[in-house]
This record gives structure tokens, C-alpha cells and sequence, in this order.
């Protein structure tokens, strides 16, 4: 049911039940997100289909890729890439291509199939992050095996959601559609690298002059939706053109001071998207495939606890670091959302089911995986004193 009020009341009170959400979940150690998607399912009748919420939902996003883009200079991803590819391939194996195969097998069709496999694949960085911060596990040899198997999804995540848009969009990819599909996404690179290379790096002293100037906010939101524009303008994804004008940004090497101008935005509009995304998701309707629903979620929690224990080892951690990773690994959030929202009907309220779900599961894991572990390989011996 749509309740006629002034648009600037509805605005004013829905930030501040996200405040008081945000504020609960910092008390209880709960993720934001799982509350936002909350919130947006307890006020479905209210909010379904309206477009100024939509609008900066997806202001929200750009900037969440924008501000994850600065965090890599080209020199950090290749760095990255050649340390982690072996854990961040199989990783992409078991829980995006796996995933694939069961739904097919279960009766869905390609793209259906396609599109749960990316919903599986990637673990939440956020919730992740604020566990690990939490539980103060930042300085454990697995939490760095952990961080840098999320920069991979992250990095392949974007173009995992450029290849569905396009295969959703024309309703399949033959190969030529595919090389187009490339072609375009290389051109956006391409740019991307040479502007970063060739102009932004140049730019250094220019942003540390102007930085402090409140006009030069409108510069940074300016090229993260301008290349997000791009994007969509070839038809791609825009959270890969944002991805990409983050990279660019980071070749001024003032990462720290960006960042911290963009973060309070990003978070003022991102929250808005989950808030958005959960009002889409009509659970009155019932659960569909329930069967399905079950068989992913064990499998999500197998998949990430083998790719930690598989992954870890390839890393060069101990049994004991790998299956502790594992078992902290298994949360879905942002990506999954963003990834579920291409999906219609009661796809996209199975999807959403599914990330609600594995976000709790994810987090009770997380939570217990020290004393599993402890369990199964006993108390961990300390190092005698010299």
C-alpha cells in the first residue's frame, strides 16, 4: 500500500531508520546489510517501483565500485593477480561454474542458470571486513589470504555482471556477440589505462591543491558517473565503468585523501540500494523452489570451505589457517544483490531468500570458526620465548 506523502518526509524518515538500524547493528555486531534488506522487505508496499529511491540506489553502487577502484593502482592488481590467481580461480570454479552446472541440472535454463552462479560466487566484502574487524583477526596469516581472494572476486565481479547484462539483454551470446561483447569491454580498459597513465598520474599535485575545495567533490561523483555512463552507453555494466574511473583515480597516488572524500557519500547512498532491493522482494508470496534453494546453500557453504582449504594451502598457509578461512568465507552480500537485481519475479525473490540466508549462515561460521578449528586440530601450540 502506497502512502501519499511529501517526498522530503519519506526521505527524511527512511534515513533515519537506517540510522537507527545501523546504529543496532554496530551494538549487536550485525551487519548493515542484512538490516537494510530487512527494512526494504518489511516496507515492499510502500516503496515497490519508486524511482527516487532506484535512482539513488544506483548512485550508491557506482560510488561503492568507484571508491573499491581506487583501492588498486595497476601495479597493485598485477601484484595481486600473480599471488592469488591459483586460490582465485578455483574459487571462480567451484562456486560460480559448479553452481552453474547444479541449477541446470535442476531444471533451469541458461541464463537462469548463468545468473545464479554469479549470485553464489562472491563473498560479501563488507560483512567480511566488519567480522574480521570485529573479531580482531586482521593481523592472522588467513585474513590476508582472505582480503586478497576478496580483491579477485572483486575485480572479477564486474565483469561477470558486464558478460549476464549482455546475455540478459539480447537473451544469449553467440560467439561473435561474445568477441563484440569483449571488444567493448577492452575498449573501456584500454581508455580506462591510458587516461590513468598518461593524465591522472600527472594530476597529483593538482588534486592535493584543490582536494580541500568543497567544489571538487562535484569533480570526483562527476567521472565516477561519467564512466558508469559510458559503460552504459555500450551497453555494459556502469558498475564496471565506476570500477574502472577508480583505477583511474588511484594513478594520482592520493588514494587516502580521495577516499576519504568519497566515503561519506558512498555511504549516505549505498545503503538505499539494499533498502531498495529488499522492497522488490514480496516473501508473502512464499519461497519458490525451496528444493533448490536448500541444495545451493549447502553447496555455498561446501564450495567456499574448499576453496579455503584448497585455496589456503595453494597460498601457502597451514591446514589449520586454511579450513579456519574456509569456514569464514561462506557470507553473500553487495555483489550477490547487485548480481540478483538483474533477475525478475520469483527469481530474483529466490535470489534474495539466498542471500539473506547465506549472510546469517555466513555469519555464524565466522563467529565459530576459531573454535571449530580449535576442535578439530586442538589448542594452537605458542612459541617458546628465546
Amino acid at each position: 500500500m502506497q502512502l501519499d506523502m511529501p517526498f522530503i518526509l519519506g526521505a527524511g524518515l527512511i534515513l533515519c531508520a537506517l540510522f537507527i538500524l545501523g546504529y543496532v547493528g554496530s551494538k549487536l555486531r550485525l551487519p548493515g546489510i542484512v538490516l537494510y534488506l530487512l527494512l526494504g522487505i518489511a516496507l515492499a508496499g510502500m516503496l515497490a517501483g519508486n524511482k527516487e529511491l532506484a535512482l539513488a540506489g544506483e548512485i550508491g553502487i557506482i560510488l561503492l565500485f568507484f571508491v573499491l577502484g581506487m583501492e588498486f593502482p595497476m601495479q597493485r592488481l598485477a601484484n595481486i593477480a600473480i599471488k592469488v590467481w591459483p586460490a582465485g580461480l578455483l574459487d571462480l570454479f567451484l562456486n560460480c561454474g559448479i553452481t552453474i552446472v547444479i541449477v541446470y541440472l535442476m531444471g533451469m535454463d541458461l541464463i537462469s542458470s548463468l545468473l545464479l552462479g554469479g549470485v553464489v560466487y562472491a563473498t560479501s566484502s563488507s560483512i567480511t571486513a566488519k567480522l574480521l574487524e570485529g573479531m580482531k583477526r586482521f593481523a592472522n596469516d588467513d585474513s590476508e589470504f582472505m582480503l586478497a581472494l576478496l580483491i579477485f572476486e572483486d575485480i572479477v565481479a564486474p565483469i561477470l555482471i558486464v558478460i549476464l547484462v549482455g546475455m540478459m539483454t539480447t537473451g544469449g551470446l553467440s560467439g561473435g556477440d561474445f568477441g563484440y561483447l569483449f571488444l567493448k569491454v577492452g575498449l573501456l580498459f584500454v581508455v580506462a589505462i591510458l587516461l590513468g597513465r598518461f593524465l591522472f598520474s600527472r594530476l597529483g599535485g593538482f588534486v592535493e591543491r584543490y582536494i580541500g575545495q568543497d567544489f571538487f567533490i562535484l569533480l570526483m561523483v562527476g567521472i565516477s558517473l561519467a564512466y558508469g555512463g559510458l559503460a552504459l552507453y555500450l551497453d555494459l555494466s556502469e558498475v564496471l565503468g565506476a570500477f574502472l574511473a577508480g583505477i583511474m583515480l588511484a594513478e594520482t597516488r592520493k588514494t587516502e585523501e580521495l577516499e576519504h572524500m568519497m566515503i561519506p557519500i558512498r555511504d549516505l547512498f549505498l545503503p538505499l540500494f539494499f533498502v531498495y532491493f529488499g522492497s522488490k522482494l514480496d516473501i508473502f508470496e512464499g519461497i519458490p523452489m525451496v528444493g533448490l534453494l536448500v541444495v545451493l546453500l549447502l553447496w555455498s557453504i561446501i564450495g567456499k570451505i574448499l576453496t579455503g582449504v584448497i585455496g589456503g594451502k595453494l597460498y601457502g598457509l597451514t591446514t589449520r589457517q586454511s579450513v579456519r578461512a574456509g569456514l569464514s568465507f561462506t557470507q553473500r552480500g553487495e555483489f550477490s544483490i547487485i548480481i540478483a537485481a538483474l533477475a525478475t519475479g520469483s527469481l530474483q525473490l529466490f535470489s534474495g531468500m539466498f542471500i539473506l540466508f547465506s549472510a546469517v549462515v555466513g555469519m555464524v561460521l565466522f563467529l565459530t570458526a576459531p573454535r571449530i578449528t580449535k576442535a578439530l586440530f586442538g589448542k594452537k601450540k605458542k612459541m617458546a620465548r628465546t
